[in-house]
């Protein structure tokens, strides 16, 4: 089930950069809205990153605005975009393939028990919460303990947006998630972001498949050299049209 008219959680508006003399984007706008999956499409060098980058505190916006929950806010960092609810997960999925599932779940805030010296790891409440968090995603976790490289590509990215909502993401931003993966761990990632929806995540899917955006997009927002060539709703979206756009073929409606 598709979702849509939730709250805003996040918007660009008639966002701006240059690199130099270099437009990387020209008056682009997109909103996330609570509940949704939106899809922000384009082929490489059409600005996609630049616009994730502008969102999530990677780069200042040359011009225009940068809102949440419609205040307007200037990022100095990731670190300060994910202190307000917004998560990205890239294709490197920050992951170290060497340690446990649990173990980077909780890379960096582990919990403990005891004070003072004799505080340590509470290992057995991070297996827990691993395992019950990536489960909820829809992948199942037959041992905790057991490395990541075990695991496949896609479970691996279910494991980094599980991780993402146990810590708070209200929006939830995925970079080319499935660029290198088969059909099924397509649909294994598919489903994490489904789950998400449903759950009041605003999900946006970066990616210049239209194939694997169009079946589970509620909004999809085209760049082209660095410009917002089309915002519409799935019911406004055909497969054909969106395919067309990110070609950079005059757009019908």
């Amino acid at each position: 089930m598709r979702g849509g008219g939730g709250e805003i959680l996040l918007e660009a508006v008639d966002v701006g950069k240059r690199f130099g003399s270099v437009v990387a984007l020209r008056d682009a706008s997109m909103s996330v809205e609570a509940g949704t999956i939106t899809c922000l499409l384009g082929d490489n060098g059409a600005g996609k990153s630049t616009l994730v980058g502008v969102l999530t505190g990677v780069h200042e916006p040359t011009s225009g605005q940068v809102r949440v929950r419609g205040q307007p806010v200037v990022f100095s960092s990731p670190r300060e975009a994910r202190a307000r609810g917004i998560a990205t997960v890239y294709q490197d999925l920050a992951l170290l393939p060497l340690l446990s599932i649990w173990r980077n779940f909780f890379l960096g805030s582990e919990p403990t028990v005891g004070r003072g010296p004799l505080r340590r790891l509470d290992i057995r409440r991070c297996q827990d919460v691993a395992r019950a968090a990536v489960e909820e995603i829809g992948v199942e976790v037959r041992d905790p303990d057991q490395p990541v490289e075990a695991l496949s590509g896609g479970e691996r990215q279910s494991l980094a947006i599980a991780r993402a909502l146990h810590f708070g993401a209200d929006v939830l931003i995925l970079d080319e998630p499935t660029a290198s993966l088969g059909v099924k761990q397509t649909r294994t990632v598919i489903e994490a972001m489904e789950r998400a929806r449903s759950e009041g995540v605003g999900v946006v899917l970066v990616t210049h498949n239209p194939r694997h955006a169009h079946p589970v997009g509620d909004r999809f927002v085209v760049l082209l050299r660095g410009e917002v060539v089309a915002d519409a709703s799935a019911d406004d979206m055909s497969l054909e049209r969106l395919t067309g756009l990110m070609a950079g073929e005059q757009d019908s409606g």
